[in-house]
């Protein structure tokens, strides 16, 4: 069996556990910082959360300023004025709390405040000169995986592309990972953050960059996930459930770091910007069908089976073809769980945007990573048969 090669550097620490977040400033003040910029969204300051990490910090002797002004899907203007207040706060460290949102905020403003610009000039990879200041990510949701992830993901305000934004020190230096943050999730976060997650988990498994050891981390992950998704959505108080997802969309952000996404990250995009979809949403409604077009090549078809089985939702007697089927029930089993209607004219997408949307799809990043390949023809297939699927 010949295996893929790869370069493993562990670029973020991760401290896990209930009440974890009470180490916020110790942990800022061994990296260094006692200026503290805070980078949150409104949400998490009416939840209490930014007060929290706020006295875990100035327990710890840190001087904080906060930016709590992050959007649900930010764009460069966000990170902008981000970098704005950072600038005047003068940090030595950040700390992004919140989703992928607000740590994806966060690292943008520490590209922008170490190296100026705009987010547009460091789309892709290596395109920072200067270092950035540390940054501390504290996710309040289990799905993005960005406190793992050397990217910021961020749409052009123009055309509303998604920018992937990466450099090697924009990985956060630490993911402190407390399980109690997720509690006052709303269900539909919950949900969709976690049909996010589980799309990490099934996309890396399969990408063309898929190594060995992305491939542990995509395993783990989905073990986790799935054997607590309706559980979390059911037990919402259940702090081992919410505690299994977290890690679950961790291990799955490293999985990404080393192996990339799919077409059903593709077709998501487009349907947030066009259509208003939130991200996960969007992931999940499209899961299906992708795992589907991808079955069809045979080692696609026994790495899904694969994580079918370990997350016990096939027997290994299955046959990879029946394993897959498994899992795709699974998957359409999800979205009940959620609530969630599976057809995308059920969530306002037209037919008449199909065209539009596959043309968008085709020209998002991820889709170069799917193990089979995916033009707009294939995207347009792909759409017009979530339409009004039953």
């Amino acid at each position: 069996m010949e295996l893929a090669g790869f370069d493993f550097a562990a670029r973020t620490r991760i401290v896990f556990g209930a009440g974890a977040l009470a180490r916020a400033g110790a942990l800022a003040r061994e990296l260094g910082g006692r200026r503290v910029f805070l980078v949150t969204d409104p949400g998490l300051v009416a939840a209490g959360h930014a007060e929290r990490a706020a006295a875990a910090l100035r327990a710890a002797g840190c001087e904080l300023a906060t930016f709590a002004d992050v959007s649900e899907d930010p764009d460069a203007r966000d990170v902008e004025r981000c970098a704005l207040a950072a600038r005047e706060a003068r940090p030595e460290l950040f700390v992004g709390l919140g989703g992928g949102s607000a740590i994806d905020v966060a690292k943008g403003a520490a590209m922008l405040l170490a190296n100026g610009g705009r987010m547009q000039d460091y789309w892709g990879f290596g395109k920072t000169r200067q270092p950035l200041l540390p940054l501390i990510a504290v996710p309040t949701t289990a799905g993005t995986g960005s406190e793992v992830q050397s990217y910021a993901l961020i749409a052009d305000e123009t055309t509303h592309q998604k920018m992937a934004c990466g450099a090697s020190d924009a990985a956060p230096r630490v993911a402190l990972l407390d399980p109690e943050l997720t509690l006052t999730c709303p269900r539909f976060v919950t949900a969709c953050a976690g049909l996010d997650a589980l799309g990490h988990a099934l996309e890396t498994a399969v990408t063309r960059k898929r190594t060995e050891l992305s491939a542990l981390f995509s395993r783990d992950a989905f073990r986790l996930l799935s054997a607590n998704f309706a559980r979390v959505l059911a037990e919402p108080a259940n702090l081992e459930a919410r505690g299994a997802m977290l890690l679950g969309a961790t291990w799955a952000g490293l999985a990404i770091e080393h192996s990339m996404l799919g077409a059903a990250h593709a077709l998501a995009n487009p349907l947030s910007a066009r259509c208003g979809l939130a991200h996960g949403l969007a992931v999940g409604l499209g899961l299906g069908a992708v795992v589907r077009f991808n079955a069809v090549d045979p080692l696609a078809r026994a790495r899904y089976a694969e994580l079918a089985r370990a997350g016990g939702l096939a027997r290994r007697a299955h046959d990879d073809a029946g394993a897959v089927e498994t899992l795709l029930e699974w998957l359409a089993g999800c979205l009940s769980a959620a609530g969630l209607e599976p057809a995308l004219a059920e969530h306002g997408v037209r037919a008449e945007l199909v065209p539009a949307l596959a043309e968008e799809a085709a020209r998002q990043w991820t889709g170069q990573f799917n193990p089979r390949a995916v033009g707009q023809s294939e995207l347009e297939a792909l759409l017009g048969s979530l339409l009004a699927r039953g």
